[in-house]
């Protein structure tokens, strides 16, 4: 058995109640269609429902309050409780840790932190009534971080903590499970790479079937796990992340430096520093 797997006993899906955030992406979307499949009651909520998603969503701004309360409030109507909140949504967007922080580094802390936890707290009081299960899509950034997407790692690795401390408060009703996704193929790399800051080459892109099938077993398996990776490789970065940091370190400086000397970021103003750091030294001293 890999080590990313488990074959824990499963819960069928078939009447069980869930709300997924960031439904009308690719990762929401292609969850909510899975878990609808199986027999499970699914609502979303998504700043801007499609309409085809295959299943209820809500239009919500999660970060906003009143926004989020109504929309949560009509969702557990239509669930009649609720069993599972998937905390899905999330942004991603170019932010070196080098710079100060702006707009861009606001936004994503707003969306990936603090919306997760304006929904969660929305909807506590009927997670504790079914002793129900909270799982937050996180990314294998909260535990190895990218250079130039400081935003993102530091947003997903405060959602961890925020998640840790929810298990803490609420485990005697509430289990609460972290999912550790890689990059996926999705319009969240859009912003990225039009500042010329692609992390292709740096991180590896996985499949979504495996990253929704990781988050459905997390939804229902008997006994919820606290962290789930999704693929072998992602099982040994979040294993040496945890206990050595510092060959993954290692490993992201040399890529970088390699990527970096090869050009990938060469037209990027937001990485002007970046490439001047890694320039040759006769280059720097011209």
């Amino acid at each position: 058995m890999s080590p990313f797997s488990f074959r824990r006993a499963q819960r069928s899906a078939v009447g069980l109640r869930v709300l997924v955030t960031g439904a009308s992406g690719t990762i929401g979307q292609a969850l909510g269609r899975r878990l609808t499949a199986a027999g499970a009651v699914v609502v979303g909520l998504d700043l801007a429902p499609r309409g085809d998603e295959g299943f209820e969503v809500l239009a919500c701004d999660i970060t906003d309050e009143e926004s989020t309360a109504g929309a949560v409030e009509r969702a557990l109507e239509l669930l009649g409780g609720l069993d599972v909140l998937v905390n899905n949504a999330g942004i991603g967007g170019p932010a070196p840790a080098a710079l100060a922080p702006g707009a861009e580094v606001r936004r994503q802390l707003e969306i990936n932190l603090l919306g997760a936890w304006r929904v969660t707290a929305a909807c506590v009081d009927a997670l504790v009534a079914s002793r129900g299960r909270v799982v937050m899509v996180t990314s294998r950034m909260a535990v190895m971080q990218l250079p130039l997407a400081a935003a993102y790692g530091a947003s997903k690795r405060a959602l961890v903590a925020y998640a840790d401390a929810l298990r803490l408060e609420l485990g005697t009703h509430v289990s609460v499970t972290c999912v550790y996704p890689s990059a996926v193929r999705s319009p969240i790399h859009d912003s990225t790479q039009a500042a010329g800051l692609s992390l292709e080459g740096m991180s590896t892109y996985e499949s979504l079937e495996g990253v929704v099938d990781a988050i459905t077993r997390s939804c229902l398996v008997v006994r919820a796990r606290r962290d789930v990776t999704t693929t072998a490789k992602g099982a040994v970065e979040f294993w040496l992340s945890r206990h050595l940091p510092v060959v993954t370190d290692r490993i992201v400086l040399r890529t970088l430096a390699s990527r970096t000397r090869a050009g990938a970021f060469g037209d990027a103003e937001l990485a002007a520093g970046v490439v001047a750091r890694h320039a040759p030294a006769s280059e720097a001293t011209r």
